[in-house]
């Protein structure tokens, strides 16, 4: 079985390499899990409930720790509010500790940005993967949860990642494109991972119905081209709250926890941890705005 100190060195490109293991890193590696949520196109989503996510998750009393590896669209740090001087890459700096690069956002979820150093791991020598290898190995004792927040599509980044993780969450919307684009990662995630734990997420629908629809069509067809089983972890309401919230600068969560799309988030979290079936319904209000288009 691969361990969890296999998977934090194949994050670095270096799954070959020895590395030192003291009890204590053993133990916290072996409790904290690494969540890498990924989509196959851009703009459906994804950071947003990446960051939400680890918000409902750090409510719960869990320490959560957010990676930003969307090297093309960074902007975990806009979302959380936080702003980062030093990035993965500064690591390599034998000056350069982990606290330098962590940051303490304002929502209590940890942070770091992975700039350009990421993307440049498998060009390291073997002194720089080993140097990256043990100052990033503390990450598991300072957290319970590990949010990858990936890059789109099936990129060599993208795909060592979602193949690193413990667990993938695909998101997707109802549209044809996007459909299609998040078939395209199941492919590429049956045929490469080694042991298989992609859960979708529907982001942008009117109702549970229609998320139930769009998860039927993808699982169905995992399960007769690719051989692979793929639960639905749930859905997300398609909702104005979001676009506000963005615009103010503030995760959802915080700037309109009330908001349909802010109440299935929360209940994804719940989902996440106690593998429960979430029901969200948007209530009277919800279908008010819907129906007239606006968000009062």
């Amino acid at each position: 079985m691969t361990d969890q100190a296999t998977r934090l060195r194949q994050m670095v490109g270096a799954e070959t390499i020895p590395m030192p293991v003291s009890s204590a890193q053993a133990e916290a590696w072996a409790h904290v899990r690494v969540i890498a949520i990924t989509s196959g196109k851009g703009g459906v989503g994804k950071t947003n409930i990446a960051v939400n996510l680890a918000i409902a998750l750090q409510r719960r009393g869990h320490r959560v720790l957010v990676i930003d590896a969307d090297l093309g669209m960074a902007n975990v740090d806009i979302l959380l509010g936080a702003s980062s001087r030093k990035h993965l890459l500064d690591l390599l700096q034998p000056e350069v500790k982990l606290d330098d690069v962590i940051v303490e956002t304002p929502h209590g979820v940890q942070y770091i940005s992975g700039g350009s150093g990421i993307e440049k791991a498998l060009e390291y020598d073997h002194a720089e993967k080993v140097l990256l290898q043990q100052k990033l190995a503390d990450c598991a004792a300072r957290a319970d949860l590990i949010i990858v927040d990936t890059g789109a599509g099936l990129g060599r980044n993208v795909m060592d990642f979602i193949l690193a993780a413990d667990e993938v969450l695909l998101v997707t919307t109802p549209e044809p494109t996007s459909l299609t684009d998040a078939y395209a990662v199941m492919k590429a995630y049956s045929i490469y991972a080694a042991q298989k734990n992609l859960r979708l997420i529907i982001n942008r629908v009117y109702e549970q119905k229609e998320s139930r629809e769009v998860a039927l069509k993808l699982q169905r067809a995992a399960e007769k081209f690719l051989h692979m089983p793929v639960d639905c972890l749930g859905y997300v309401f398609e909702d104005t709250s979001v676009t506000k919230a963005v615009r103010k600068q503030l995760p959802l969560l915080k700037a309109e926890p009330n908001a349909a799309a802010a109440r299935c988030i929360d209940a994804l979290a719940e989902s996440l941890l106690t593998g429960g079936e979430m029901r969200v319904k948007r209530g009277w209000k919800g279908f008010l705005q819907q129906i007239f288009k606006f968000s009062t």
